[in-house]
């Protein structure tokens, strides 16, 4: 059985920073990318940021130079740093990750329960 957990989410005020967590626990064989959405009220979930197995990364364009994501193998963690935060940046932040697990089936995709972000003054 795979877990991911995510820690870090909490109020900010427009400019400040949070740092988001995401550690996955369980059955662990191997990690490939991991993500991380989100989703605000009344909208859709929406790619913030993600990064493989190689450190290769992307992001949305409305974070571009303000969040970055990384990730520490070796405690099968990935993180979201996330400076500059804006009042639209507000919402429930996921972290997703393709596992595969020890029983050698195929890879599959699992998600966090979601932290809270608000970015308010």
């Amino acid at each position: 059985q795979v877990q991911l957990v995510e820690s870090g989410g909490g109020l900010v005020q427009p400019g400040g920073s949070l740092r988001l967590s995401c550690a996955a626990s369980g059955s662990i064989f191997s990690i490939y990318v991991m993500n991380w959405y989100r989703q605000a009220p009344g909208k859709q979930r929406e790619l913030v940021a993600g990064i493989t197995s190689g450190d290769n990364t992307n992001y949305a364009d409305s974070v571009k130079g303000r969040f970055t994501i990384s990730r520490d193998n070796a405690k099968n963690t990935v993180y979201l740093q996330m400076n500059s935060l804006k009042p639209e940046d507000t919402a429930v932040y996921y972290c997703y990750a393709v596992i595969g697990d020890s029983s050698g089936t195929s890879p599959r995709g699992y998600w966090g329960q979601g932290t809270q972000v608000t970015v308010s003054s």
